[in-house]
């Protein structure tokens, strides 16, 4: 996507949709759905959806790994005690999913498998399914990291919020 598309992306493309495709009810649904899954493995897993980027950080260069990974770094998802967090990032405005791991779970999870569950949030937000969408990107990191780091019955902390971010 050329930089002056993004742009007109940004300011024009939906947006302003945020609260009406991710409503109050939903995130409630969604943040049950985190904190369910975290007691079958390991892993810490954050949602964050953004409506768009400012013009200033679209035309300075600010892409969609880029700013998911500012926002991993934002909302602290690497501050886990065994580097297992993840962050599951929508830009509506550029209809863009990015997933970032943490260095725990980046050396074992291949990125073929991220990618996997990024087309199917995709293939549903793009039919209008935002719901079904987000919660199957949920869904299919949570086998993803019980598959990888299983938590075996034990028990831990929470640490980190579970409900999911509109920024």
């Amino acid at each position: 996507m050329t930089r002056i598309r993004r742009l007109f992306a940004n300011l024009f493309d939906g947006w302003f949709q945020l609260h009406r495709r991710f409503p109050s009810e939903l995130l409630d649904e969604m943040t049950n759905a985190i904190s369910a899954g975290e007691h079958l493995h390991l892993g810490e897993v954050r949602f964050a959806i953004e409506a768009r980027l400012s013009a200033h950080a679209v035309l300075e260069g600010v892409d969609s790994r880029s700013r998911a990974r500012d926002v991993f770094s934002l909302l602290r998802v690497w501050d886990t005690e065994h580097n297992c967090g993840v962050l599951l990032y929508v830009l509506m405005a550029e209809h863009r999913i990015e997933i970032v791991a943490d260095r725990g779970i980046a050396r074992r999870v291949n990125i073929n498998e991220w990618t996997s569950i990024c087309d199917a949030m995709r293939e549903s937000f793009a039919a209008g399914k935002w719901g079904a969408g987000a919660m199957r990107g949920i869904a299919d990191t949570h086998a993803l990291l019980a598959r990888h780091f299983p938590s075996h019955g034990k028990s831990r902390p929470d640490e980190l919020p579970d409900r999911p971010v509109l920024l």
